[in-house]
């Protein structure tokens, strides 16, 4: 062949389990999808998140929840209709949407919080 295929990229999953290591305690900000396999909409947005997961890696986390599999993150954040898009920055939900939302719409949103963030300095400061 002439052109190699780009492997596709792995959206992460947050689970039950990896929750407060992935998310609660993340430096930088995550936009969660939670959705489900069978949801219309969730097809439609999955693809997006999917590319900002990629476009944003190690500047923003940008994850998914199956809500069929994760009950418990499903309950803990009160999911009524899928998809719902939620931002958590420094540990805290910041905002929260539900339905389709453009992807330069994410992008802003993603960005304000990315330039809210302090420079990560490699060394403390010597007094």
């Amino acid at each position: 062949m002439f052109w190699k295929k780009k492997p596709k990229y792995q959206t992460p999953q947050i689970t039950d389990q990896n929750f407060n290591e992935l998310v609660a305690e993340s430096e930088i900000p995550v936009l969660l999808d939670f959705y489900a396999n069978w949801c219309g909409p969730c097809k439609i947005i999955g693809p997006i998140i999917d590319e900002l997961a990629e476009e944003y890696e190690g500047k923003a986390l940008v994850a998914k929840v199956n809500t069929e599999v994760n009950p418990q993150l499903s309950q803990y954040f009160k999911i009524k209709s899928i998809p719902t898009l939620m931002v958590i920055n420094k540990g805290t939900m910041v905002e929260r949407f539900q339905g389709l939302v453009p992807k330069p719409n994410l992008e802003e949103i993603l960005d304000e919080y990315i330039n809210q963030q302090p420079p990560i300095s490699p060394t403390p400061p010597t007094p």
